[in-house]
């Protein structure tokens, strides 16, 4: 073998090592490009919650890029009498109500982080944040009551509550086209602020609350609570302070 033909191979792989190089390069180069024209940096969201409509309730949000990663947002919902989701009325051997429904607002400021950078677009992929929720509700308490003389009374309350809600949260936010998404809302664990209030819409024997405080104590939802759950024919409110819980599947539309 000549050292002039081996000069020439030498030659001839520098040559294709700098294709390579220059190849590889332009890849390099490329595929960002390609990423960024894939990426597409709406800020503003608008969503509906599907979870919410189990309970016949209509939810709406809101939710803009403030930052790289984070975002902020408003949801605003309504509930009505129906649902398929009921209380059972108290049953008991002296007070009988009908089943309890409710209706009103809710409002739920809040704030994002989002964890991953994806490729499709800005408000993608799992995050985690903190939220404010405030709900706001009416209901009716109707029914019997008879006391130990064995007179019977009819039960005709209004009820009111708010509850103020505060906490974090941690989700996954799906790309399902160009510009729709599911969000999971996989958990919000919190604190929740309960405020209730009864207005008396007939006359009832002072007996009444005890009977209806010791229901209340065997009623399943409020197995829980403390002794300051009470109600009194002078002071028809009561207070208390539970953990939360958030959750919820919502369709979303980027633009």
């Amino acid at each position: 073998m000549s050292f002039q033909f081996m000069v020439n191979i030498i030659n001839q792989l520098l040559i294709n090592n700098k294709c390579l190089i220059i190849i590889f390069c332009f890849l390099g180069f490329s595929i960002p490009a390609q990423n960024e024209e894939i990426r597409d940096d709406r800020k503003n969201e608008i969503g509906f919650s599907l979870s919410d409509l189990v309970n016949g309730a209509f939810q709406v949000n809101y939710e803009r890029m403030v930052g790289k990663r984070i975002s902020v947002g408003m949801g605003l919902g309504y509930k009505g009498d129906q649902g398929l989701i009921r209380l059972s009325g108290l049953d008991g051997d002296q007070l009988k109500t009908n089943d309890i429904t409710y209706s009103g607002f809710k409002l739920i400021p809040e704030v994002r982080y989002y964890i991953n950078s994806t490729t499709r677009y800005s408000m993608d992929g799992f995050y985690f944040g903190a939220f404010v929720k405030y709900s706001n509700y009416s209901s009716d308490l109707d029914g019997t009551y008879i006391d130990s003389n064995n007179d019977s009374f009819i039960v005709e309350f209004d009820a009111d509550f708010n509850v103020t809600s505060i906490g974090f949260m941690i989700g996954y936010k799906l790309s399902i086209s160009k510009r729709f998404s599911i969000n999971f809302l996989i958990a919000g664990p919190g604190v929740a602020f309960h405020n209730y209030e009864l207005i008396n819409r007939r006359d009832l024997p002072d007996e009444f609350y005890e009977d209806l405080n010791e229901a209340l104590e065997e009623y399943s939802i409020f197995d829980f609570l403390n002794g300051d759950f009470r109600f009194s024919s002078l002071n028809g409110k009561t207070s208390f302070t539970l953990g939360s819980l958030r959750y919820g599947i919502t369709l979303g539309y980027s633009f």
